[in-house]
């Protein structure tokens, strides 16, 4: 049976919006205006020139009514979208849709969508405009509800777009007139001056040099990316020495076409500057970064960029030029430093590289790198380093995706695409691209047809792929050929994941003992190759059968067995897998205690990753054992928590059908003790939690005391309790601190800081923190008089 996304609860997400790390400066008439016609427009697309500000302006305008939007706001990155034909699933994957079905992405969508009160914000459409018009308009006639707004250089063409031109910052008067305290207000100035006194603190605008600050921004025709760069270089100029270089530089494309707009010719004329300003190493730097696609490393850099004029040693040292003269901006992962580029300065880049005839043989280093960084991960995937591999494919998606599609693109490089998306195996699963990953596999093997161990291997990690997506008959006829090609080469570790993913198609077919003796004979020939991921593979579906079918004894022992493999090579996610597999075990043989152990700990492991299908399968047996205990209030909240969980997913029990029985029992035995209204309720009640506070819930994180769920706020007309840290930070606002500075006093990031206020004022039922001051003290009285 195929299930796809149809959409997850109302308020389980609150959105995708960055935290802003500049402040916003300007633009009061614009933000009232497109919040204007979003409440009265389905669709509103910001336009103009390349710098002018429309991405910021976009996210400011979300940042303001996010709140207006149960089911949130929204932001779709498309700047390193390469391929017009990947716009849906990189849409899927910005909204967090892990769809494992086989249902095509734009109807994955449009189900999603189609109850949601949501706030879509397309960024950088222009390179595929005509795409982005046909799903937006798909999706606003599917979802009557959604709301989109757009940035593009052009308008998208869709019947109910509000078009809105972005224009320049009002540019100050030139004429010396203007009193200084209004010259500074003015936006443009006041923009400059921020961002100057980032890079020089004691920077002012005074009477001495109110005229060439002026200069300096009529000069830049007020783009604020022009502005912004521009200030940077007070860092070894002064402001009269910068006006003087602009003033040079823009003279040189004075006979420039007339055809093209002069704020182009501006945004053209100060990028050519700032390519100046660069070291001959740094130029070629930034011409050889511009192949990768969102963002690099260091590795990265070193790897793909050095050489003919560029030393490895000394690429560290150059990017730390680019990221001083603002060509590169450093982002922070858990992972580590990255760096991006931002879009114009990245095809002004790509244009140069094409110039000096370097792009078709970086294009190819920049393939050979992420082949090779396939290969890497593919090789740790079974040790202590495999989340943070994990991680770091995360980071690097938009780059294999751009390194695929050119090993794919050319025929006789297939077959090293089809290694490189059978080497991602891992990366498909645990991630929101299962669906993209299986696509990836199909186009390589529709290419390459030699019977190799290449093209072995891609069918059992197809067929691995499908049995997720419950697509059985393509699994079946993968594993067949793979066998074939197995026993023809006499590869015993072809052989070996032939049956073992056999074993998983027989049961979802409900053949537990042909799915036996298909893991038994996995089991030896990954013994014979030693291959510890197929031995742990195997032994935990092995466990899983043999529960099934009631040998209780030989499942625990399977499963010891594979946690004993895992431990043995510092493994965690099949470790997890393998807790959640001996969980359902011994919660059969009635040890809850332990049951609800093992299942938390592949819970918490799962959340740590972002594994959703691990994350379901387990709150699953949390379900079943809550309602063991009689703890039906929790176990029907853990129901309507799977609701969401799982329309995230696409399917339910995804690759583990054969344990829906225990699911059914579960759903019944508690609506018969809570009957059918208060089993509703409590079902809701769990499917409205967002995300990350229902699994908080599951791991019974929210009661110190265990896992009795007592009766919903909402079931007794009191407002929701705040948690310790929540109370923590309500008291912070009550003293008048700013996102920033309570970020800082817990020593916590500001987003994360703006995410528990958004929780207070939701659970409270507020919509200022004027209110949340008010209760605080409130229940601060409170406390005082029941003290007396």
């Amino acid at each position: 049976m195929t299930t796809v996304t149809n959409s997850a609860s109302r308020g389980q997400h609150s959105g995708s919006l960055p935290a802003e790390v500049t402040s916003f400066v300007g633009r009061r008439q614009e933000v009232a205006e497109v919040r204007q016609l979003l409440s009265v427009s389905r669709a509103v697309t910001l336009t103009g020139v390349g710098g002018v500000g429309k991405t910021r302006l976009a996210l400011r305008v979300a940042h303001e009514v996010r709140r207006a939007f149960r089911d949130g706001v929204w932001l779709v990155e498309l700047a390193a979208l390469e391929k017009p034909d990947m716009l849906t699933r990189a849409v899927a994957e910005a909204l967090e849709i892990l769809d494992h079905s086989t249902t095509p992405p734009m109807r994955v969508l449009t189900d999603h969508l189609r109850d949601k009160q949501a706030l879509m914000i397309l960024d950088n459409c222009e390179h595929v405009v005509g795409e982005c018009a046909v799903l937006a308009d798909t999706l606003l006639r599917a979802a009557p509800e959604l709301r989109i707004l757009a940035t593009s250089r052009h308008v998208l063409g869709i019947a109910s777009e509000h078009a809105v031109p972005v224009a320049p910052l009002p540019l100050p008067n030139g004429n010396g007139n203007t009193p200084l305290e209004t010259l500074t207000q003015t936006d443009a100035v006041q923009l400059f001056t921020e961002r100057a006194r980032a890079v020089v603190p004691s920077f002012a605008v005074t009477d001495d040099n109110r005229d060439i600050v002026s200069g300096i921004i009529r000069r830049l025709d007020g783009l604020p990316l022009g502005i912004e760069l521009a200030a940077v270089r007070l860092r070894a100029l002064s402001a009269k020495q910068l006006l003087e270089r602009l003033d040079d530089r823009f003279r040189l494309l004075t006979g420039g076409s007339r055809a093209v707009l002069p704020r182009h010719q501006t945004l053209r004329a100060l990028i050519d500057w700032s390519h100046a300003l660069c070291s001959e190493e740094e130029r070629l730097l930034w011409h050889r970064a511009s192949v990768f696609a969102g963002s690099l490393d260091l590795e990265g850099a070193e790897t793909v960029c050095c050489g003919s004029g560029i030393d490895r040693e000394d690429v560290l040292d150059l990017v730390i030029g680019l990221v001083d003269k603002s060509v590169l901006i450093r982002e922070d992962h858990p992972g580590g430093v990255r760096y991006r580029m931002l879009e114009t300065l990245r095809q002004y880049g790509h244009e140069r590289l094409r110039e000096r005839g370097e792009e078709t043989r970086l294009r190819r280093r920049h393939r050979a790198y992420y082949r090779d960084l396939a290969g890497r991960a593919r090789a740790e995937v079974f040790g202590p380093e495999q989340v943070a591999w994990f991680t770091r494919l995360q980071l690097e998606h938009a780059n294999l995706r751009s390194a695929l599609d050119g090993w794919l693109t050319t025929p006789a490089d297939a077959t090293t695409g089809l290694s490189m998306a059978a080497d991602l195996l891992y990366h498909w699963i645990t991630s929101y691209y299962l669906g993209e990953g299986r696509a990836w596999l199909e186009r390589g093997l529709a290419t390459v047809s030699s019977p190799d161990d290449v093209r072995g291997r891609a069918l059992w990690a197809g067929g691995w792929l499908a049995v997720i997506q419950a697509d059985l008959p393509a699994a079946q006829a993968m594993l067949e050929e793979c066998r074939r090609i197995g026993e023809r080469l006499n590869d015993e570790a072809l052989l070996g994941y032939a049956e073992l993913f056999s074993g998983m198609v027989a049961m979802c077919q409900e053949r537990p003992r042909d799915a036996i003796g298909c893991y038994e004979r996995a089991l030896h020939r990954h013994r014979a190759t030693g291959d510890p991921v197929g031995l742990a593979l195997s032994l935990i579906r092995l466990s899983l059968a043999r529960s099934f079918l009631g040998q209780s004894q030989a499942a625990i022992a399977t499963a010891e067995q594979a946690l004993a493999v895992c431990e043995a090579h510092g493994e965690g996610w099949h470790k997890a897998y393998t807790m959640m597999a001996l969980g359902v075990e011994v919660w059969r043989q009635g040890d809850l205690p332990r049951a609800t152990e093992l299942e938390r700990q592949s819970l918490a492991f799962n959340r740590s990753l972002g594994d959703q299908l691990g994350v379901g399968i387990t709150i699953e047996v949390l379900a079943w054992i809550a309602a063991t205990q009689g703890l039906f209030e929790r176990a029907a909240r853990l129901l309507g928590v799977l609701e969401s969980v799982w329309s995230l997913v696409g399917a339910p029990l995804s690759g583990y059908g054969h344990l829906a029985g225990y699911h059914d029992e579960c759903r019944a035995r508690t609506r018969q003790a809570l009957g059918e209204g208060a089993f509703a309720a409590a079902v809701r009640r769990g499917a409205r939690l967002p995300y990350e506070e229902a699994v908080a819930y599951a791991l019974a994180e929210d009661k110190p005391g265990g896992a009795e769920a007592k009766e919903a706020p909402e079931a007794k007309g009191e407002q929701a309790p705040l948690t310790r840290r929540e109370r923590e930070i309500a008291q912070l606002v009550a003293q008048g601190m700013t996102n920033k500075e309570i970020a800082a006093s817990l020593v916590i990031a500001q987003r994360t800081a703006e995410g528990h206020i958004e929780h207070i004022l939701t659970k409270l039922g507020f919509s200022s923190r004027a209110q949340i001051a008010v209760w605080v003290g409130e229940q601060a009285r409170a406390d005082d008089d029941a003290a007396s």
